[in-house]
């Protein structure tokens, strides 16, 4: 079984039921974290309408709040999420407004903080086939 993750008749991710269940929860936790409505659900039917617009906002808060902290415990628990997130966008053709965090503390490898600079343009992750 898996489920469906759409913008209009566009399959953006098609995860696990496992899979889903857990980043719905996460997509959740983020939600309340930025105090923004991601854009993502709910889940009917194992299907999930994804509103491209309100996504949009959610993954540039998102991608502030991440390269604005420098909480290494945060980072490391928000990394996962951020990355699958960002492959949505990419796949929701959103482009993520990078040049607006470039002054973020520097990460490892020297790249904004996460090291998110070198997934810049193409994202891909294990089990997030493309």
């Amino acid at each position: 079984m898996s489920q469906y993750f759409d913008i209009g008749d566009e399959t953006l991710w098609n995860p696990s039921n496992g899979a889903s269940r857990m980043f719905q929860r996460q997509v959740a936790v983020f939600e309340a974290e930025l105090g923004l409505p991601s854009g993502i659900g709910p889940m009917e039917n194992d299907e999930c309408q994804v509103s491209p617009d309100t996504f949009e906002v959610f993954v540039n808060a998102l991608l502030a709040k991440h390269q604005g902290s420098g909480h290494a415990v945060w980072l490391a628990l928000s990394e996962g999420f951020i990355a699958t997130v960002l492959v949505l966008a990419e796949r929701a053709a959103i482009t993520p407004h990078w040049a607006e965090h470039e002054a973020a503390p520097a990460g490892p490898g020297g790249g904004p903080a996460g090291g998110w600079g070198v997934v810049r343009g193409s994202v891909r992750l294990p089990g997030i086939a493309g």
